[in-house]
Formats: structure tokens, sequence, C-alpha cells
């Protein structure tokens, strides 16, 4: 018994295994050639699996889209949650340090820091609504995350705006976005850094900070 359940456990491991690398597949495949171009051979060569392991675990293409949408949100969600940013006193810092941190990401090819829900939802935002949902929740989970700290920067310089935390945080999130598109564009990081010093002196400007 003792050998047949270690055998067992070792199956569950393997199948697990084998999605987990599907998923990493899905992240760096599809940032690179995008979405429609990334075939289901693709990922299962890049993943290392058989495809009768790919139709174990999604029943779809379509279906590997959200989930891969929602394992990028939790992988970049817990290095977002680690970030240093976090540390700082006043809630406006920590909010510039938040875009400075995704500054200091635009690194390497286009493909290693540029967004896989950005990618996928500008293909499938028509086609395939299920992908499209789960890259809205994504991009729009990630910007609650900024909601507290600009409330906070707002009542600590006792501002009365006629915007919202909401509001502000999504377009954090849309300049970022088309910075990654000018960065394709461009073929390069630099021209996306600019966008976002952009949105730095933007941010000071609305609360008042000046340069610092």
């Amino acid at each position: 018994m003792a050998a047949r359940t270690g055998k067992a456990r070792a199956g569950e491991t393997a199948k697990q295994d084998a999605k987990a690398k599907l998923l990493e597949a899905a992240l760096t495949t599809i940032r690179t050639k995008g979405y429609a171009a990334t075939t289901v051979d693709e990922l299962c060569a890049a993943a290392g699996v058989t495809k009768g392991a790919f139709f174990h675990h999604f029943k779809s293409k379509e279906a590997l889209g959200v989930a891969a949408a929602e394992h990028w949100s939790q992988t970049t969600g817990e290095m977002f949650a680690g970030a240093p940013y976090h540390g700082f006193a006043d809630p406006l810092d920590r909010v510039l340090g938040y875009v400075r941190f995704r500054r200091s990401l635009l690194t390497g090819g286009v493909p290693e820091f540029t967004c896989l829900v950005g990618t996928m939802v500008q293909e499938t935002y028509e086609t395939a609504p299920a992908i499209r949902d789960a890259c809205a929740r994504s991009i729009s989970g990630h910007a609650k995350t900024l909601e507290a700290d600009i409330e906070a920067a707002i009542a600590a310089r006792g501002m009365v705006p006629g915007w919202t935390a909401a509001s502000l945080a999504l377009h954090t999130q849309a300049v970022l976005q088309g910075a990654f598109i000018l960065a394709k564009a461009k073929g390069g990081a630099d021209v996306a850094a600019e966008s976002v010093d952009h949105l730095i002196r933007y941010i000071e400007l609305l609360f008042g900070a000046g340069t610092r």
C-alpha cells in the first residue's frame, strides 16, 4: 500500500509539474510571439511535455490563456508585494516608488519586460472574451493595490480632487501598457523608460510635490 501511495503521489507531482511548465512556457512564448502566433505544439515543446499532457490540464488553447493570465497575476503579485517601496513612510513616496520600481524592471529584451496580459488582451478583446476578462481582472486587480496609498497621499495633503484614487491607479496602468507598446514599436526599452519618467513627473505635479 505504501509503495502504491508513493507512486500515486509521484504521479500527481508529475502532473502538477507539467501544468506549471506549460504556464511558464506560456508566459515566455506568448510575450515573444503573441497569443495568436503561439501554437499548442510550441507550448508543449517549450515546456517539454506531451500534447496529451496539455489537454489533460487545459481543454483548449483559450483555457490555457485564461490560466496564464491568472498565473501571471499571482507571480507578479508576489513580486510587487515584496518590493522595497512598501517601506516608505510617506504614501506618496510609496506611489512614486512603485512607478520607479516599474521603471527598474525595463531591462533585457522586449519580451522580458513587457506584460503578458497586456499582450494577450490586445489580440483577444473581440475574439476570446474569456481571455479578455481574465486580462481585465489582472490589470484592474494590480491597479487596485495602489489605491490605498493614493488615498492616503490625498488625505495627507488635505486634497479634495476631482478625480479618484481608483482612476489614477488605472491611469498608471494605461501609461505602462502604452509604454510597452512603444517599446515593441521602437524595439527597445528607452522610449518606455521616458514614458515612465513622464508619469513620475505627472504624479508629482498632481500632488504638488515638485521635483524630487
